[in-house]
């Protein structure tokens, strides 16, 4: 970037609206500590509805007009006990959250997404907000983001994914439908790096969802729009801030794909999350970014810097005050994995993963017979989501199904 792009940058983004108020950002010339870390921040009428889901600990904040607000609990959805909220409450909840640039992006497009904090019996908790337009009526759903990183063994999550962030180099995937735990698994994998490696972690998030407290390395997390205007230019930024481990957020598009993909090639661990169902099922869709004619080369692409792709969904526990466990399917970009992709024969995969658990790979068949055997989840609940009923129920009995000559 030129020194006059740099300056402009700074002077877009000199200023701040934080919950409808101004902030001041420091700059190299002014020196100041932003004002945003000292100013106790006004209370909110929406702080309300907050406070009560995490007290409830729901996971899920959803408003809609002439309903009663709704809370995610273990999974399902229950009403507050209050009456319905009417368009006029609706729009005194919501646009006081809101800063300049994202009123401009909801009124521009429909919806926006940013993140809320608020305090709540002396704790600090962060939100995950999704303001939208349905049948011409301003609505709202958030997430509630932990106020701290569990390590995957908390999560309920194989250990085997920290043999992923042992890799100096590559891409690592996690796949998943919105609300399947992903960017938790990402920042619990990011933390272990954290805590083991002298590294440079650098984020690029929309919004930043966990906030990492340093130990051994040095994390630089940029929020898009706040932080840089958008995702392009923060990519270009990173490529001259000497990162080790990127995490890039979600695979949207083309543009996305190319950039993360290009700098694992160039020596970095990259991080991201994608909407795919299955971890073979991910291959196909990140082909589906790409005309034909560039499927062959994004295949080797993928071949040679993915290093595994972790698909997962969250399902209710039987455990003592456990809400939640994932259910995970794990796949290794191994030799065979490898080969398989780079000759298209994705329907291989899964045959693939079951035949090298060794390696740690695991099917959803797999881990469902695991957490139903360890009393983490109930057999109605593994049948329900079971990709193959009669796989799942010969596994249970001890029956192992695989496929040893399928290459």
């Amino acid at each position: 970037m030129k020194r006059g792009d740099a300056a402009s940058e700074t002077a877009r983004f000199g200023s701040k609206q934080v919950n409808g108020e101004k902030e001041r950002m420091s700059t190299p010339e002014s020196g100041a500590t932003p004002d945003r870390v000292f100013r106790k921040k006004k209370e909110l009428e929406i702080d309300r509805l907050f406070q009560a889901l995490v007290k409830l600990s729901g996971s899920d904040l959803h408003l809609k007009v002439d309903r009663p607000p709704y809370v995610r609990v273990k999974g399902s959805l229950r009403t507050l006990n209050r009456g319905p909220i009417d368009d006029e409450e609706m729009n005194r909840l919501i646009f006081p959250m809101m800063d300049e640039r994202n009123r401009k992006i909801y009124n521009d497009t429909g919806g926006a997404d940013f993140a809320h904090t608020c305090v709540v019996d002396g704790v600090t908790w962060r939100f995950r907000v999704n303001v939208l337009t349905q049948m011409g009526h301003v609505g709202l759903v958030a997430r509630r983001i932990n106020n701290f990183i569990p390590e995957l063994e908390k999560l309920h999550i194989p250990p085997v994914l920290y043999e992923l962030c042992k890799f100096s180099q590559g891409m690592i995937l996690l796949a998943g439908v919105t609300g399947s735990g992903k960017s938790t698994t990402i920042a619990s994998m990011l933390n272990w790096i954290n805590k083991n490696y002298n590294k440079h972690i650098l984020t690029l998030e929309d919004p930043i969802e966990f906030m990492f407290t340093e130990e051994k390395c040095l994390i630089n997390q940029r929020e898009i729009g706040q932080d840089v205007c958008d995702f392009e230019v923060g990519m270009k930024h990173a490529v001259r801030e000497d990162p080790d481990v990127m995490l890039v957020g979600e695979m949207r598009d083309r543009e996305t794909f190319e950039t993360a993909i290009h700098a694992a090639e160039t020596g970095h661990l990259v991080f991201g999350t994608i909407h795919a169902s299955t971890a073979p099922s991910t291959i196909g869709r990140i082909l589906d970014l790409f005309p034909a004619n560039m499927h062959k080369a994004i295949r080797g692409a993928i071949a040679m810097n993915m290093k595994g792709i972790v698909a997962q969904k969250l399902l209710p526990s039987i455990l003592p005050g456990v809400q939640r466990v994932p259910t995970c399917e794990i796949m290794i970009v191994n030799s065979i994995i490898r080969k398989l992709i780079l000759e298209g024969e994705d329907e291989k995969l899964g045959d693939a993963i079951r035949i090298n658990a060794q390696e740690g790979m695991q099917d959803f068949t797999m881990s469902l017979k695991y957490l139903v055997q360890a009393k983490k989840i109930d057999r109605a609940t593994a049948f329900e989501v079971a990709p193959n009923i009669e796989s799942l129920k010969m596994a249970l009995k001890g029956i192992e199904v695989k496929e040893p000559g399928i290459l």
